[in-house]
């Protein structure tokens, strides 16, 4: 491979003459708008692995839009950290095709890594180091210009709000600090597409949710696309776009509303006097119910629209009611038949970051 051909985007991009970097341009307050010429963030087209006669991944499809916060969900086993791994050009695929702002991940890997920024589920940092000299030490490593360094270590403090602490040990960090740092290290040179692989494991709720700010903040302030995998449903809410993937393919992927709306009704439970009473009415009125010891449960559309009418029609006295409308819990459990919680983080995956630093 040559230079040039390292340099060179494919696929339905501008020509390197007029290439160089995402074509993203700031909106009014603050945004960035995508320009409608620029290829997606990632275009991944029939993408397959095997491991001899194991297929790990099935010839998977999907794009990214510029500007997008995708989460990428998936038990162990799943072919979600072999997929990750291709796109991050620690692992080729033995078919298909995969760009990265335009670049082939496996003919322009030079090119790719330049434009990809990883957060890996284990910590990466030096502690024996301060926060700026990790980052001086990372600039390095990507050949961000000298005379470009300065301001960009301040950039980058200043997105998550760590400006104060730059002189400071890491050993000194907590843990959501010490996540903040490595995602303004991702950063720093600038990438078009930041990996997070489980960026907030182990860390407290708070924690977790001021650190998400910092995220929503990389992605409005420099147009970032985030490319997220986690098993924290709440977190994936933060997602424009959520791939489940189960068995090395793609069973699902669409925005959270429309994924919680192919999982099927709200449920009203309600515990009575009579339970087989209240549902025999329920019954003939007309609702689909389920009928338990402790409980009636009705299934319906917009569940706390309907409670009322349904407390009525039951025609008992009631002792409590629930309404459950469909979370992200309940579509992974649809989806792949398992809950995502049995699933860990994948310890492995950051060791191979030695190997992508080289």
């Amino acid at each position: 491979m040559t230079a040039s051909d390292d340099a060179t985007p494919v696929g339905p991009t501008p020509d390197s003459s007029s290439f160089s970097e995402p074509k993203t341009e700031r909106a009014p307050g603050g945004q960035w708008a995508v320009s409608e010429s620029a290829p997606p963030a990632i275009d991944v087209r029939s993408l397959t692995k095997r491991f001899g006669e194991n297929e790990a991944v099935k010839g998977v499809s999907f794009q990214v839009a510029r500007g997008e916060v995708f989460a990428f969900l998936g038990p162990n086993g799943a072919g979600k950290t072999t997929t990750i791994r291709m796109l991050c050009t620690l692992s080729r695929p033995t078919s298909g095709s995969a760009t990265i702002d335009g670049f082939d991940v496996f003919r322009q890997p030079t090119a790719v890594r330049r434009r990809i920024g990883l957060v890996f589920q284990e910590p990466t940092l030096d502690e024996q180091l301060t926060a700026e000299e990790n980052l001086r030490f990372h600039a390095v490593l990507y050949r961000v210009p000298h005379h470009e360094v300065e301001e960009r270590i301040d950039r980058v403090l200043r997105l998550v709000d760590l400006q104060d602490r730059r002189k400071d040990l890491v050993s000194t960090f907590s843990g959501g600090m010490a996540r903040r740092l490595e995602i303004a290290r991702g950063m720093l040179h600038t990438p078009a597409v930041l990996f997070l692989d489980e960026p907030t494991i182990g860390l407290d709720p708070q924690t977790r949710a001021l650190m998400w700010e910092d995220v929503l903040r990389l992605r409005s302030e420099e147009g970032v696309t985030i490319f997220l995998t986690t098993h924290y449903m709440d977190e994936a809410e933060y997602a424009d776009r959520i791939a489940i993937i189960d068995n090395g393919s793609i069973v699902a992927l669409d925005s959270p509303d429309e994924l919680k709306k192919m999982v099927g009704s709200d449920t009203v439970e309600l515990s009575t006097a009579d339970n087989k009473l209240a549902g025999s009415n329920l019954e003939q009125a007309g609702y689909k119910v389920s009928v338990g010891e402790e409980s009636v449960v009705a299934f319906v559309k917009n569940g706390e629209e309907q409670v009322t009418a349904i407390i009525s029609t039951a025609g008992v006295p009631i002792t409590s009611v629930r309404v459950h409308r469909p979370n992200l819990d309940d579509v992974f459990l649809h989806f792949t038949g398992r809950e995502i919680r049995e699933s860990h983080a994948d310890r492995s995956f950051p060791m191979h970051f030695r190997s992508f630093r080289r």
